[in-house]
């Protein structure tokens, strides 16, 4: 993966590559950077195969950790920032890592579990100032040659571990290798290309794209490798999430493309002063990590018109993509996810992984080059996941005669009530047409007499008011009866994960467990 920047930095070296704040590096300053650092983690023995973990916020120090340890055949194990002490030390320990780069905001959290990571031998800061027992990421890596550290890598080797959300039980470490990841971002390129008129006003070149969403996640750092792939220029925010800021960097830095994941694109859609933006510039929306919301795409398309949306879909341990629906395909196919990327095998199985005919539901099954290489130190859960051949992905799905993917739900969050299959993801894309409903959650609970009954936990928008009555009542006008919630509570927000999706194992304890649990 190193070789992209390597690459680009002979081939226009004096293009600029990335952004954030007021820090702009061209290519050749970009991988210049990156040298230094990978000189430097040699120097401390980070070699072949090591890990070393990595905690901040977005920077671009972040990602010239990303690109230095897979010049010289290092492991990166990137953290997430909103998880507990105890959880980062799991992570750590488990991941094997020996050494732990991290950001200012984070120096009090890991000094407070140091004592419990006995496999880390060196801790660098990326601070304004020196951290008494840590080195300091600037002054470090100034002391090193900025010249390629010519390690050979293999594309098969290991690039990172990607900690997946953990909704269930201990989260898994997926082993993300160099072909995974390369071979990701030429298939999606070759969906992206075939997009119509995307390029008609900038060449892809002329391409400013501002990664939104914490680059921890590998659909963000993914975005973010596609780009400089392309050749591109990257925007990284300086805050974690801040629709306004959004906003003004779109309008101030030009931009031609952005990835959100639909709760970001919600909170975006609530400013009551969009229209004041320049967004004439956006061309491109990417959407991934959750369903997108018909009425959340109409509103995008009402308030950004320049801009087409291409919603992604796929997990972690697929690197992360595996369909694509493209803006100019998606007319009568908006629930879709659009179509599998070439090259990536996908099969609709049932409980037996026997094939279901088209149309019906079964789960989502994929093979491929961008199939990760394993859960790390958990052969029971790589064996369990990869039976058969197939990596089974938990996700209930239907195709259509023409290829077209619809997502159902996920398998653990369906519904039997009475002896029928209920998919919340139905039930939800109904209630997101309320007009006063900003989300909601769909979850089965206990039920005496039927076994399961649906329930819906709903967000309001700001000022706005719903009885459990109404909503029942507007979904009843929807769905057939048996589906409609039979309860409703109102939350002032969900509880989710770190990319976004709802957390229904925290719902599912909150307001009733379901007897399948």
């Amino acid at each position: 993966m190193g070789e992209t920047i390597t690459r680009n930095s002979r081939k226009f070296p004096d293009k600029e590559a990335l952004v954030y704040g007021k820090t702009r590096l061209t290519y050749k300053q970009f991988n210049a950077r990156i040298n230094r650092l990978a000189h430097a983690l040699v120097d401390i023995g980070i070699k072949k195969g090591s890990k070393v973990a990595m905690l901040s916020y977005n920077c671009n120090q972040f990602l010239e950790a990303y690109y230095a340890l897979g010049k010289i055949g290092g492991v990166a194990v990137p953290l997430n920032f909103r998880l507990h002490p105890e959880e980062l030390a799991y992570m750590v320990n488990h991941s094997d890592s020996e050494a732990f780069i991290l950001g200012e905001a984070f120096v009090q959290i890991v000094k407070g579990i140091q004592k419990d990571l006995p496999q880390v031998k060196k801790y660098i800061s990326i601070s304004d100032k020196p951290v008494k027992g840590m080195l300091h990421y600037e002054n470090w890596i100034a002391k090193y040659p900025d010249d390629e550290p010519l390690v050979l890598v293999d594309e098969h080797d290991p690039l990172f571990i990607m900690y997946t959300a953990g909704t269930t039980g201990r989260p898994k470490g997926a082993v993300i290798t160099h072909q995974n990841e390369l071979v990701m971002w030429m298939l999606g390129g070759m969906f992206v290309f075939t997009e119509k008129n995307i390029f008609d006003k900038y060449s892809v070149l002329d391409f400013k794209s501002f990664a939104a969403p914490p680059i921890f996640h590998l659909a963000a750092f993914g975005f973010c490798q596609f780009n400089f792939f392309a050749g591109t220029t990257v925007v990284l925010p300086e805050e974690v999430f801040d629709p306004v800021s959004i906003m003004k960097t779109i309008q101030n830095e030009r931009i031609n493309a952005i990835v959100l994941i639909p709760a970001m694109a919600n909170f975006l859609l609530l400013l009551p002063d969009l229209h004041k933006y320049d967004t004439s510039s956006l061309q491109i929306w990417l959407s991934g990590g959750a369903i997108l919301p018909t009425e959340t795409r109409r509103q995008i398309r009402k308030h950004f018109p320049s801009a087409k949306i291409l919603d992604l879909f796929g997990q972690t341990e697929m690197s992360p993509v595996v369909s694509v629906l493209l803006s100019s395909e998606s007319k009568g196919r908006e629930t879709s996810v659009g179509r599998v990327l070439p090259f990536i095998e996908m099969s609709i199985v049932d409980d037996n992984d026997n094939e279901v005919p088209v149309g019906e539901v079964g789960e989502a099954v994929y093979r491929g080059p961008t199939l990760m290489k394993e859960y790390y130190q958990n052969p029971k859960a790589t064996a369990e996941a990869m039976r058969g051949g197939w990596f089974h992905s938990g996700d209930l799905v239907k195709r259509d005669v023409e290829g077209y993917i619809y997502i159902v739900d996920r398998k653990k969050d369906m519904i039997i009530s009475g002896g029928e299959n209920i998919y919340p993801a139905e039930i939800e894309e109904v209630l997101y047409k309320h007009p006063k409903i900003l989300e909601c959650a769909v979850i089965g609970v206990y039920d005496e007499k039927w076994g399961e009954s649906v329930k819906a936990v709903v967000v309001c928008k700001p000022g706005k008011k719903l009885t459990g009555e109404e909503v029942i009542e507007f979904c009843k006008r929807h769905l057939a009866s048996y589906k409609k919630p039979r309860s409703v509570d109102f939350a002032d927000t969900l509880p989710r994960n770190t990319v976004g999706k709802v957390l229904k194992r925290v719902l599912r304890e909150q307001y009733g467990k379901s007897v399948r649990y």
